[in-house]
């Protein structure tokens, strides 16, 4: 019997929606099956999910998960297409819908996602379109996997470059400033192991207060800021530095890349 989703490509983001899929309830025994060309990884998959079909090559099923690499996408969907898939779901970053449905057989449904690595923890971000000949019932479809590993949001193929400047590149920007701020812990004379706590515990409070009180950023930050005091202080040395124009700057190149990769 065929699998209802075939997931091609096992790799981080793959597996982290794979284990998502089975704690929502989908089971590895029927309902998955998973393509991938990596041996090593192929058993980490199997012993992991007892009972999953692990495979390194096409595998009949009428929808399919596409997580492989940008520059093997559209042989990979030729290769598939032989097993006529009904509907594809592609986390490949900035590859059209236009060129993936271009390597499947005509009829065959295209949704696009751009999902984060927090989904390896269930507190992922997505953005979600539509190909062509989407519905929105492939859409609710779509939504339904993605969601198994964190929060979705719809919007127009054209932002989805955007969407991965932001949020498929940003937890990036997120370590990278944890880096920093661990390191300065570190020069003012705390441990590096109390200094990643207290860095580590301040993100997850304010990430919690955005999400929870909302209100704006910049509300927020003007609570914490008093007039004279040391937040002022170092908010100042970083509008100095232009870190605001930086991170804007940051964002803009990857949504520039994006659009490469898709050229």
């Amino acid at each position: 019997m065929a699998p209802t989703l075939l997931l091609v490509g096992g790799g981080k983001m793959g597996s982290a929606l794979l284990s998502g899929l089975v704690a929502a309830g989908w089971a590895p025994l029927g309902d998955l099956a998973v393509s991938d060309t990596d041996p090593a990884q192929r058993a980490r998959l199997a012993e992991a999910h007892p009972g999953l079909t692990v495979v390194d090559g096409p595998v009949e099923a009428a929808d399919v998960l596409l997580a492989v690499k940008p520059d093997v996408a559209e042989a990979v969907l030729r290769t598939l297409g032989a097993t006529q898939p009904r509907r594809v779901l592609s986390i490949v970053a900035g590859i059209s819908s236009d060129r993936l449905e271009a390597a499947l057989p005509p009829g065959s449904v295209v949704v696009r996602a751009m999902p984060n690595t927090p989904s390896l923890v269930g507190a992922g971000v997505a953005g979600l379109s539509g190909g062509v000949g989407a519905t929105k019932a492939d859409l609710d479809w779509a939504e339904g996997i993605l969601a198994a590993v964190g929060i979705v949001v719809r919007v127009p193929e054209r932002q989805l470059d955007a969407v991965t400047g932001i949020s498929g590149s940003g937890p990036a920007y997120v370590f990278l400033m944890a880096e920093a701020m661990i390191e300065a812990g570190v020069i003012a004379g705390l441990s590096r192991d109390v200094s990643h706590t207290l860095v580590v515990g301040t993100l997850l409070g304010a990430s919690r207060m955005l999400d929870e009180t909302g209100q704006e950023p910049a509300a927020l930050r003007a609570a914490v800021t008093s007039p004279g005091g040391t937040t002022a202080a170092a908010v100042r040395t970083l509008e100095f530095k232009a870190v605001r124009s930086a991170f804007i700057e940051a964002v803009a190149a990857a949504v520039e890349r994006s659009r490469q990769l898709g050229r």
